[in-house]
């Protein structure tokens, strides 16, 4: 198997350790993941802005993608909501995709529809398959609670995205579970981190970190399993600020799922990038990978 990796903006700024773990997961399951520089930024930033720029932006990756005969791979749910967003929208709109292509063009390239765009997840559970991931599973998690932190933009609009069920989602509590972890119930799962507030309005974007941290926490999660970069950098740089700001050690640590996958997998934390996390995912009995 064989993808297009885009990681977006974030990833490889602040958070190059889920590209790490990503890789090294990938790899351990005979996926190869191919790096296209050419990629930029997938326009989310700007959408309610300039619809059309951020657009131009989205299309202008998939028409790369397309050039290389490969299916897209995200690591960033946001990314993944765009592009979806991109691709449905210009089915509907074919004035508009003139328009795109036509200044697409200035660089050799055409979008036709052509890109299949893929969240990590999904690659995992549906092109690799759940018996395939497990077959590599060598150092299983014992009496470990993990909280399944979906995030907003994968589930929905489920009519475009197509990830999963957006009330009652699976996938990410069965590709958890294949490490050995429970994933655990808890009533505020779907609910959004707060990441998009933050510069806007910060007190309620901390507000609902706390609530969704407060619910996991009160249904007895030793961790958060992410794999969205802007959920995971709210749960764990800005709860670390905001625990030292209060001074309280009151904090549930994230951990990124392949990051997550890779431990059990019997791969060792610095090859994962775990020290690169802000907060300490070692410390809870339980945990025995890495």
């Amino acid at each position: 198997m064989k993808y297009a990796l885009f990681q977006g903006c974030n990833i490889p700024a602040r958070l190059p350790q889920y590209e790490t773990a990503a890789r090294a997961v990938f790899k351990k399951l005979h996926v190869e993941l191919v790096e296209i520089k050419e990629f930029n930024c997938c326009g989310y930033p700007v959408r309610n802005t300039d619809l059309t720029a951020s657009l131009l932006a989205a299309v202008r990756n998939l028409a790369i993608a397309e050039t290389h005969h490969l299916p897209l791979l995200t690591l960033c749910q946001c990314g993944y909501g765009q592009l979806r967003y991109a691709a449905h929208l210009l089915k509907q709109e074919p004035a508009l995709l003139s328009e795109l292509n036509h200044t697409l063009g200035n660089e050799g390239l055409t979008y036709t529809g052509a890109t299949e765009i893929k969240h990590l997840l999904s690659v995992l559970y549906h092109d690799i398959g759940i018996e395939a991931v497990k077959e590599q599973i060598t150092t299983p998690f014992t009496e470990l609670k993990i909280a399944t932190h979906y995030g907003c933009h994968a589930l929905r609009p489920s009519e475009i995205t197509s990830f999963d069920d957006p009330v009652n989602p699976t996938i990410f509590d069965e590709l958890v579970e294949l490490t050995g972890a429970e994933s655990i119930m808890w009533e505020a799962r779907l609910e959004c981190c707060g990441a998009p507030l933050l510069g806007s309005n910060d007190e309620l974007a901390v507000s609902l970190m706390d609530k969704k941290i407060t619910s996991a926490q009160g249904a007895g999660a030793q961790y958060l399993a992410v794999a969205c970069p802007y959920c995971h950098l709210q749960f764990d740089n800005v709860q670390k600020m905001m625990s030292t700001k209060n001074n309280t050690n009151h904090t549930l640590a994230p951990i990124l799922y392949p990051q997550l996958l890779g431990l059990s997998m019997g791969m060792d934390g610095e090859r994962l990038g775990l020290g690169m996390n802000e907060l300490d995912i070692t410390g809870v009995a339980g945990f025995v990978g890495g």
